[in-house]
């Protein structure tokens, strides 16, 4: 009898660590799977009815998912980069997107809008690939890829220079522009020094 009642005691115990170790993966992998884009819209879906606050949202979204791509592929190209040029323009990159997204935290802030506060997966994504580059490819993927990142931010800002109906969120948006065309300048030079090389 006392030996059952020992053996019944070890069973629970196996079946309370079992549980204990499959709730903790469990949560450990719920959080790791989501991704902190989808986590920003969902939050901000929940809070704004107003069809122009969504679209101001998802504005504001999309913006600090560029800032965070870039300043991360910014770092990449810093350590990456073969030519002094190109360290220069990641150096550029990482420290106007890192200002731009300081900026853009507040004004989320100050409207009660989510945003991604760590890499996106998408943003992730873009950093392994680059990071696979061959180090002889690695300074004209760069450029290339921020030649066309910037001309989609262009682009992005534009649209909600013109069309944002909150008047702080159209302004950051036209004073970001002025930087965003900065860099995509200075990208479209280190792309044709390079192809020159």
């Amino acid at each position: 009898m006392k030996k059952s009642i020992n053996s019944q005691i070890l069973n629970f115990k196996v079946l309370l660590i079992l549980l204990i170790s499959i709730t903790i993966v469990s949560c450990s992998n719920s959080q790791k799977g989501e991704d902190t884009k989808e986590i920003a819209e969902e939050h901000n879906d929940a809070k704004f009815e107003d069809n122009d606050k969504e679209k101001d949202a998802q504005f504001l979204v999309n913006a600090a998912e560029i800032n965070l791509e870039e300043i991360s592929l910014g770092q990449l190209a810093q350590k990456n980069g073969n030519t002094a040029d190109l360290k220069e323009l990641g150096k550029m990159m990482e420290a106007g997107h890192t200002k731009s997204l300081s900026e853009l935290t507040l004004l989320a802030k100050q409207k009660l809008i989510t945003i991604p506060t760590s890499s996106t997966d998408d943003a992730q994504e873009s950093h392994k690939k680059m990071d696979k580059k061959s180090l002889e490819n690695f300074d004209k993927e760069y450029c290339d890829k921020m030649v066309k990142s910037h001309k989609d931010a262009i682009s992005l800002f534009e649209k909600a220079s013109t069309e944002s109906t909150d008047s702080d969120i159209k302004a950051w948006a036209t004073l970001t522009l002025q930087e965003l065309r900065t860099h995509l300048d200075h990208a479209l030079t280190c792309q044709q020094k390079l192809e020159k090389m």
